[in-house]
């Protein structure tokens, strides 16, 4: 394995974006990460490991990625950078139970599956992972909340809905599910999220709220207080 010339040079690990030969190279790493971590987690990925499986010498992995929590987290970029579009079924309706179902195929498909989960566990255990999923999923609500605009616009939600927190309320019960109770999800589960969500969109619960100066807040709003820091 040797070092290639797009190579020189050091910028900040992860932090090129351009084309050729050194966007084949980000993308060998990247199949690297992925089958590292599919097969053997976090914990035992190595810089030794995805230079063996990527072909890319491991100096030139330390220069650019500065080692393994910057190649998941330029995984996980890269990842974002795909074309992916929320879908558009013609109605609200369908469109957050289409959101709620590619979120239950995407992680109960064992081929699927794979990969995502263990960028969602390799977020537990590096900083620099969370915070590029964390970035990765706020793009991806970003891109849904189109599903929530097109809705206002045809009359179907109330104006001024909060569009980033109803497409998060689709997925939050299901990734409850998935990571943290390790319930089983289907198409029903899915389904339900969607009009649990699409039901309180309905009932106005997603408003925009502005609290005046000085307004107190509802009991039990701040994290911390109550039953949440006992």
């Amino acid at each position: 394995m040797s070092e290639t010339s797009e190579d020189s040079g050091a910028p900040a690990p992860g932090s090129r974006r351009p084309g050729g030969r050194t966007a084949r190279t980000r993308t060998a790493v990247r199949d690297a990460v992925l089958t590292g971590l599919t097969e053997h987690g976090y914990p035992a990925l190595t810089v030794e490991y995805v230079a063996e499986h990527s072909g890319v010498h491991k100096t030139t992995l330390y220069r650019r990625w500065g080692g393994v929590e910057g190649m998941v987290a330029d995984a996980l970029d890269l990842a974002g950078e795909d074309a992916w579009t929320p879908p558009d079924t013609g109605s609200l309706a369908g469109d957050l139970r289409a959101l709620a179902r590619e979120v239950v195929e995407g992680f109960s498909d064992p081929a699927h599956a794979a990969a995502p989960t263990a960028f969602v566990g390799a977020a537990f255990q590096s900083p620099r992972a969370a915070d590029a999923l964390r970035s990765f999923y706020a793009e991806r609500f970003r891109r849904c909340e189109e599903v929530v605009t097109r809705a206002m616009d045809r009359g179907e939600a109330p104006a001024a809905t909060d569009a980033g927190a109803v497409v998060r309320a689709v997925s939050a019960p299901l990734f409850l599910r998935l990571f943290v109770t390790r319930e089983p999800v289907d198409e029903s589960v899915a389904d339900q999220a969607a009009d649990a969500a699409l039901a309180a969109v309905n009932a106005g619960v997603f408003g925009r709220r502005t609290e005046r100066p000085g307004q107190a807040s509802a009991p039990g709003a701040a994290v911390g207080t109550s039953a949440a820091g006992s």
